[in-house]
């Protein structure tokens, strides 16, 4: 009886999981990222949470998480905007500061990825149907990547592996970190 039900359940498995295997066509939309892609989209994680007490969001994987994320998560209307985004950053580097993003200091990087904040917070409230601004989805993936990472939930946050128990009012000091 035993022997008849696991089997069941091995054989029942496969029916189960076909619910999981992509579906004809489904991959089509895949984005094809470079390795130069992939350290610029580092390289700007890091100027967005860069290194300090804790690791940056480079040291995290922050970039090839934004691939993952880009891949299998957006609409490809939004995928578009996103790699249009990688050579527009690129190009915006370029007018302010005569250089390429890559071979830009970290203070050209900082000050274009604040004026590109800025640019994105004016295009979103707009009203009506706009796409998102590639800046935004960029700091969005660099926000979820960090602060789900290894790094980012041990390093940048408290931690305690196993907690002793909930309490819902934890006084703050300034300069605490939140907890993960």
């Amino acid at each position: 009886m035993i022997a008849m039900l696991t089997g069941g359940v091995i054989i029942g498995g496969h029916t189960l999981l076909t619910g999981c295997s992509p579906e004809k066509g489904e991959l089509k939309n895949k984005v094809v990222f470079s390795q130069q892609d992939l350290d610029f989209l580092g390289e700007v994680s890091d100027t967005i949470l860069p290194a300090t007490q804790s690791p940056g969001a480079k040291a995290a994987g922050v970039g090839s998480f934004m691939a993952v994320m880009v891949n299998d998560c957006y609409e490809e209307k939004d995928q578009k905007v996103f790699m249009d985004g990688i050579g527009q950053l690129n190009a915006a580097c370029n007018q302010m500061h005569g250089a390429e993003f890559m071979k830009a200091t970290a203070q050209q990087r900082l000050s274009l990825l604040t004026a590109l904040d800025k640019e994105a917070k004016a295009h979103q409230s707009k009203k009506g149907d706009v796409p998102a601004h590639y800046f935004t989805m960029m700091k969005q993936l660099t926000l979820l990547g960090y602060f789900t990472s290894e790094a980012g939930c041990t390093k940048a946050m408290r931690y305690m592996a196993v907690p002793g128990r909930y309490e819902g009012s934890v006084s703050y000091k300034k300069g605490d970190k939140a907890w993960a």
